[in-house]
Parts: C-alpha cells; structure tokens; sequence
C-alpha cells in the first residue's frame, strides 16, 4: 500500500492491537482511539481515509461518532462498522457504514474490506482532482 491513514476506534486494547499491527504490516498507517471522543480528536489532527469503527464505547459511542462525523464531514470518509453484535449489518445500517465486520473476523477479511474501500477513495479523490463531481 502507499502508507494509506486508517483510524481504527475500539475500546479493546487487542482488538487495537492486532488490527494495527495486522494493518501496519499490510503497510497502512494507523492511527487508534479508544472511543468516539478521542476519534473526533484525531480527526482535527489529520483525516484518515477510512474508519475502523467499534459500536459499543464508553465516553463516546459509535452511533454518537457516526452522527458526529457526518456533521463534521459528510460522507468523505468511509466507516467500517467492526462489532461482535449479531447483527453486524444492521449495526452499520444504522451509522450508514460502507461495510461491516463482525468480531471475531478473520485478518484476510480485514485486509480485502480495508483494501477494496480504499482503493474506491483512491478512485474518488482522483476523479476529484480531475474536476469530476
């Protein structure tokens, strides 16, 4: 990859852990935040061109994140819900995520989800760069 930024917002240090990691050797930059509130920080700092999005967090849930982040910035970046509910469709129905991964996944599920969305940001910001709406 070409050091492409994911976000990746999840109150589990492992979960944290092995999705960076597993993303970081896939050669993504990442950034982490343990809930919604702490996300909204990293957003000021740099947007990332994806999100990585856990649902259930104390201090700041997705659902509250979610709104915030269409307030803020409409849908330019993609959200992946990442749940253990059972429903993880419904879940990123909900937020109205781009995808979904229900906990546990698996890494190579992960990787092709994170890699087909950025792919399609890729192909949106040079279609924007080109004057295309």
């Amino acid at each position: 990859m070409n050091g492409a930024h994911v976000l990746v917002v999840d109150d589990d240090p492992d979960v944290l852990e092995v999705v960076t990691l597993t993303l970081e050797m896939a050669g993504y930059r990442v950034s982490q935040a343990a809930n919604g509130q702490l996300a909204l920080a990293e957003l000021a700092r740099e947007l990332p061109g994806l999100i990585l999005l856990d649902m259930r967090m104390p201090v700041m849930d997705g659902w509250t994140f979610a709104r915030e982040l269409r307030a803020r910035h409409g849908h330019r970046i993609p959200v992946v819900v990442v749940t253990a509910a059972e429903d993880a469709r419904l879940r990123a129905r909900e937020v109205d995520a781009e995808a979904w991964l229900g906990k546990p996944f698996d890494v190579d599920t992960l990787l092709a989800t994170v890699g087909r969305l950025m792919a399609r940001q890729g192909g949106l910001e040079a279609s924007r760069s080109h004057g295309a709406p």
